[in-house]
């Protein structure tokens, strides 16, 4: 099967419009406090990889802080790694030994997340690896992925794996993930590579599964195939998906036409917690990650790595509350907005919603701040934070400026409201 782009566009619009949403990797890795991809990396053995599912004991979890942190962020969604390539599952698989509830933790860590971010109006979205490096059937001597490559010990026993019977598991547990929470509103698989794509997943019927299961569920573009072809298969997924990049313009097929797109990115340089970074950007570099994600018709997706407690290392908290402080006055000029047919200005950027236009001022400059093509356009502006009526002038000086096409903002004194970012709401006529 495959989808037209109308469908395709379609299908997306609502996920499109809720534009910001919280990633949270959070598995038995935290323990090792060395990042999601530490077993991989260092090449640790699977046997002493065990000992942190035994140590694993989050006995400060309580995803309702989660939750409630992500809404005062202005976080519309979330994406939770249910299962991350290491293989170990935060709900009680029926296919699985290697799970939350033979932890200490006991319980179904899966079911309390979605439980709690319901509850405070989010949507809920589930991560799911299509590696699994605990799973006796994934190849491991010969894939350049896997924790225990090369290693001579292991060589024979690979002629004895069924692919067919780890496929099969996936199906399994997506179907279980599908069927026993309720609603999901976006699947994250992760990833595909090499050989491991497309068709080497059984694609074609994981997709007709997923989507039987949850027909208005979002799935990423990473099981493989090309979304941005005419009439792409069914598993080519709903949106693209760039990682720790965002890209220098929104996102096309290849007729040009826009795509659903979502940037994914972490606040430090690790997915997982880890204990010695502490390189954390600031609120003000995630806000306008943000803003440059919507004026180039995109989401944005920001993780958090929780500790093996399962708290949110302050740092992260810290920025996620101060993203809310912006938010709070300034979420009209994000959720359901998009790119603007202004061009990028030099000050900033422009997120556009019907003809409510809004100008994302960065930077101040020398003077007031051209607002260049807009000249005779604008009904009525406003500054989005608390209302006040904005200047909108001419200046006498604005021809020895080249700037006869503009009409300027100027700022009272000579800061700006906000340094993070001033917003103008403009009405257009």
């Amino acid at each position: 099967m495959s989808r037209t782009y109308e469908e395709i566009m379609s299908h997306a619009k609502d996920f499109m419009n809720d534009r910001f949403g919280m990633f949270i990797h959070w598995g038995i890795y935290a323990v090792a406090a060395k990042g999601e991809w530490y077993q991989a990396a260092e090449q640790v053995h699977t046997q002493e990889y065990r000992k942190y599912f035994d140590q694993f004991n989050p006995v400060d979890y309580d995803p309702k802080k989660w939750a409630a942190l992500a809404k005062e962020a202005g976080m519309k969604y979330a994406v939770l790694t249910t299962k991350h390539h290491d293989g170990f599952c935060l709900w009680d698989s029926k296919y699985t030994e290697f799970k939350a509830t033979n932890t200490k933790a006991g319980r179904d860590l899966v079911r309390e997340y979605v439980d709690a971010f319901r509850a405070e109006g989010i949507k809920v979205g589930f991560y799911y690896s299509l590696l699994d490096w605990n799973h006796p059937d994934f190849p491991a001597y010969e894939d350049r992925m896997h924790p225990m490559r090369g290693r001579e010990e292991i060589k024979e026993a690979e002629k004895d794996k069924v692919w067919e019977r780890y496929t099969d598991y996936m199906k399994n547990q997506l179907r279980e993930l599908l069927t026993c929470y309720g609603k999901i509103d976006e699947l994250w698989l992760d990833y595909s590579y090499d050989i491991m794509t497309g068709e080497k997943w059984d694609a074609t019927n994981m997709m007709k599964l997923i989507k039987q299961l949850q027909p208005q569920i979002m799935v990423n573009n990473r099981m493989g195939g090309d979304l941005k072809e005419d009439n792409p298969p069914d598993y080519s997924g709903d949106y693209l998906s760039p990682e720790q990049i965002i890209p220098s313009r929104g996102l096309t097929n290849y007729k040009g036409l826009p795509m659903p797109w979502e940037t994914c990115t972490t606040l430090n340089r690790h997915w997982g917690y880890c204990s010695d970074d502490h390189l954390y950007m600031t609120p003000k570099v995630a806000i306008r990650g943000l803003v440059e994600c919507v004026s180039k018709g995109g989401n944005f997706l920001l993780n958090i790595g929780p500790d093996a407690k399962g708290n949110i290392p302050k740092e992260a908290e810290e920025i996620l509350k101060g993203i809310g402080v912006w938010m709070r006055k300034n979420h009209e000029s994000i959720y359901g907005c998009g790119m603007s047919d202004m061009e990028k200005p030099e000050w900033g950027r422009y997120t556009q919603k019907g003809n409510m236009l809004y100008a994302h001022i960065f930077d101040r400059g020398i003077g007031p701040i051209a607002l260049e093509g807009l000249q005779d356009k604008i009904k009525y502006a406003r500054l989005l934070c608390d209302g006040t009526e904005a200047p909108i002038t001419i200046p006498w000086n604005h021809i020895h400026a080249n700037c006869e096409n503009a009409v300027f903002y100027k700022p009272e004194g000579t800061m700006l409201e906000d340094d993070i970012d001033t917003v103008l709401e403009l009405e257009l006529k």
